[in-house]
């Protein structure tokens, strides 16, 4: 799933840009639409915002307060786990508010943010919504563990697997109760390099016998503690060419692909050589 912020002050039209957005992806796949909310809205109300983006062409729509009150469903959720629900099923999710997201950023009115910036302007009428199409194309998708595993089902080859195996790395705070917690790590990839390396092994494994299907994962930027940095899903006939080839894959990527690491601590912040 692609996801793109759009951040910037009341009057600097944010809603009108994702109304066009949605309108926008809208002919490229499924949409769905998160808007950062100050109070409880009427959902899907004639002239709210979220009506807009329904109404613009979002096959679904979610508001949540800052004290992470989310309405679409009437559950409580943060945004990270909104789009953890959502890439599964969504090709596209459009992000109204939440500057303080770590994601591809439309950024209106010179509004501080923490995303990378993909367009700015003074108002929506300064974007060119084609352009931000363009950018986004080349950013790195929206994964979880759920939606590499719903891509391996639907793998033409399904029919004759009887498995599906996955590992997923994590951030872990410390390696011994005496260690300083490791508050975030931020990853880099060698651009190129990298992405190569990561589609010659994918190759490679999903070339095994009885092996349908091999899916890679990494993260780049800042992943915090608890959350997840890699994924490996295979889709094999029987149990055990999925395991070996699970185990394989994350080996090797961790071996043959120049990602990398940097951690920081409560106290310090250095460069890991190996992960």
């Amino acid at each position: 799933m692609k996801v793109l912020g759009v951040v910037g002050p009341s009057d600097s039209g944010k809603t009108t840009l994702v109304e066009r957005f949605a309108e926008r992806f809208d002919g490229h796949g499924t949409v769905a639409t998160v808007k950062h909310l100050t109070h409880a809205p009427a959902v899907d109300t004639d002239g709210k915002d979220t009506a807009r983006h329904r109404a613009a062409g979002a096959d679904r729509t979610y508001g949540i307060t800052d004290d992470g009150e989310w309405f679409g469903t009437g559950d409580s959720r943060t945004l990270s786990e909104t789009l953890d629900d959502l890439s599964p099923q969504y090709d596209y999710a459009v992000v109204e508010g939440f500057s303080g997201a770590d994601m591809p950023q439309v950024v209106l009115g010179n509004r501080d943010h923490r995303g990378e910036a993909i367009a700015t302007g003074e108002t929506a009428t300064d974007i060119d919504v084609g352009d931000v199409v363009d950018s986004l194309r080349e950013t790195e998708p929206y994964e979880t563990l759920g939606s590499l595993v719903a891509r391996a089902k639907r793998s033409p080859a399904a029919e004759k697997a009887g498995a599906v195996a996955t590992f997923t790395g994590r951030v872990r705070a410390k390696d011994h109760d005496d260690d300083e917690a490791t508050e975030f790590l931020e990853f880099e990839k060698y651009e190129g390099v990298a992405e190569d390396r990561l589609d010659a092994l994918r190759a490679e494994l999903a070339d095994r016998d009885g092996v349908y299907e091999v899916l890679l994962h990494h993260r780049t930027g800042v992943v915090e503690y608890g959350e997840d940095i890699v994924f490996v899903v295979v889709l094999a006939g029987h149990r055990k060419e999925a395991f070996r080839t699970v185990e394989d894959g994350i080996d090797r990527l961790k071996e043959d692909v120049p990602i990398f690491k940097k951690e920081v601590t409560v106290e310090d912040e250095f460069w890991v050589h190996e992960q």
